[in-house]
């Protein structure tokens, strides 16, 4: 008894889904028509909102244009219109890559001129004697006013790098 039960509730179960409504329209005073039978032969394609084998359309798109309204959808872009859009969105892409790898490089030399005036900061700091190769090749000590000037000109270089 039990199982010819569960066997019908299934059975109901499995034509619930047949029962739904398939084809949703508008119809001639604007609202809208569900049925399991095809809307009426004069129904334009433009107002079927959905039938077996094409998905519904978004809230919005249905809802948008008053039943009075003609709404020409927008056509198809051509192939042309799609390459031509495809070039573009690649020439931009190009374009931002090679800012991006322009950045870097920027970025990347900055880093390392800082890292040298913090070195000559270090070197000027520490109090050492420091030496230059003059242009005849002769290494020769900076005096206490070179040392000044150097580490003026260093710390005014170290301010653009903070």
């Amino acid at each position: 008894m039990t199982y010819r039960l569960s066997l019908a509730a299934l059975l109901l179960l499995c034509c619930a889904g047949l029962a739904q409504a398939q084809f949703v329209w508008i119809g001639p005073n604007g609202t809208r028509q569900y049925s399991d039978q095809p809307p009426p032969p004069g129904t334009p394609p433009s107002k079927i909102l959905k039938m077996p084998g094409r998905p519904a359309p978004a809230q919005e798109a249905s809802t948008a244009a008053p039943a009075g309204d003609t709404v020409k959808p927008k056509a198809a872009p051509t192939l042309a219109e799609r390459e031509a859009d495809y070039r573009k969105r690649a020439k931009a892409r190009e374009e931002a890559d090679a800012k991006s790898q322009s950045d870097a490089r920027n970025n990347a030399a900055h880093a390392e001129h800082c890292d040298n005036v913090r070195k000559n900061q270090r070197m000027y700091a520490s109090g050492m004697r420091i030496s230059e190769i003059g242009t005849d090749g002769q290494r020769r000590f900076l005096s206490d006013a070179e040392r000044a000037a150097g580490s003026a000109r260093t710390e005014q270089q170290l301010s653009e790098c903070r």
